[in-house]
């Protein structure tokens, strides 16, 4: 390591945690630099010894991005004392963590990796990256319904009107909806906006990333292919920190 980095990007760099994690554990004291505990905005110069809790801290050489196909149930964190984080169920033999986050009673799509600023280009609400979901509400679809949806909606609990977006009807109660942001629950949100209420909620696409025919439960790595593509459509995307209020 040449020049010294914030300690929060240290750890995101190092596939301990996204950065916005890594702020937290610092505050909680559980992050140490040569046996002082660490302090916001620290700095890590090549030598110095960093522990995340008992553990310490090397930076991991070989990139990772992993395609998981996330079971309702499972929770969106690294943190362990959640029996149902999605570390532990996934159990991959090295270091990883969500970017982003999709819903404990949502399934479908989630991608896992070890490279911080990968997280932030791609989950950046400025940089309108598409995430595709498949819905089933527990009523019937209308075309009203449809192009209030598409055209944008204020939700009153959050003081904001989501962007405009792509919506298609693809059975009598199930539609397809492609967003550029990722609000708190915003899908289901929206629909209770119009008296309807998400009963299955599907991730099936981010970027160019495809579930496909992934089994529930299972993982996989991106092809050489998704790499290429994904690396081509981020070429001009922010890498800022960002604290994304996540769907």
């Amino acid at each position: 390591m040449g020049e010294s980095v914030r300690i929060n990007k240290y750890l995101s760099a190092a596939g301990v945690c996204s950065r916005r994690e890594a702020d937290r554990q610092i505050e909680a004291g559980n992050v140490t630099i040569n046996g002082r505990t660490a302090m916001m905005g620290d700095r890590v110069s090549a030598g110095d010894v960093v522990m995340y809790g008992r553990e310490k801290v090397s930076k991991e050489e070989e990139q990772i991005l992993i395609v998981v196909n996330k079971p309702v149930g499972i929770v969106c964190t690294a943190e362990k004392r959640e029996k149902d984080n999605i570390v532990d169920f996934i159990n991959y033999p090295k270091r990883i963590y969500p970017i982003g986050r999709l819903d404990k009673t949502s399934h479908g799509l989630l991608l896992m990796t070890n490279q911080g600023d990968l997280v932030n280009k791609m989950m950046r609400s400025g940089n309108y990256h598409e995430k595709e979901y498949i819905v089933k509400v527990n009523r019937e679809i209308t075309e009203e319904f449809l192009q209030n949806m598409a055209k944008g909606v204020y939700l009153q609990e959050l003081d904001i009107t989501t962007r405009p977006c792509r919506v298609q009807k693809v059975g009598r109660r199930v539609f397809r909806i492609i967003l550029t942001q990722g609000l708190n629950r915003q899908i289901r949100r929206m629909c209770e906006t119009f008296q309807y209420r998400v009963v299955d909620l599907k991730r099936v696409r981010i970027m160019n990333i495809r579930l496909g025919d992934l089994k529930e439960g299972a993982y996989r790595k991106v092809t050489q292919q998704e790499w290429q593509e994904l690396q081509e459509q981020l070429k001009d995307s922010s890498n800022e920190t960002v604290i994304p209020k996540w769907l």
